[in-house]
């Protein structure tokens, strides 16, 4: 995709367009996606505001989410007893990381 379109790419690999180009660049943006594999982003004042990602990417995200929260649930289910253990601290540690953002 050649940047006079109004997209660039990121050096993260991402293609980017402003919101203003947008309209005037979506196909080609959609079809990188869908063809090319590569993510997208819409940016507003230089910041992304949104992403297009090919559906591979969504359906392994919603798996992955899925797999997440099961992990999380079984932490939460470590009995009582077993909380003092090293690797269930350890663990209920990472679980409060993930949950919070800390």
């Amino acid at each position: 995709m050649a940047a006079d379109q109004g997209i660039r790419i990121a050096d993260d690999g991402v293609a980017e367009v402003s919101m203003t180009d947008a309209r005037a660049n979506l196909t080609a943006l959609i079809r990188d996606v869908r063809y090319g594999g590569r993510s997208a982003a819409f940016t507003e004042r230089g910041s992304r505001s949104a992403y297009v990602v090919p559906p591979g990417f969504y359906e392994k995200a919603l798996e992955d989410r899925v797999t997440v929260l099961a992990i999380l649930r079984m932490i939460d289910e470590i009995p009582q007893e077993e909380r003092r253990e090293t690797w269930a601290r350890d663990l209920i540690r990472y679980r409060n990381e993930l949950v919070h953002g800390g």
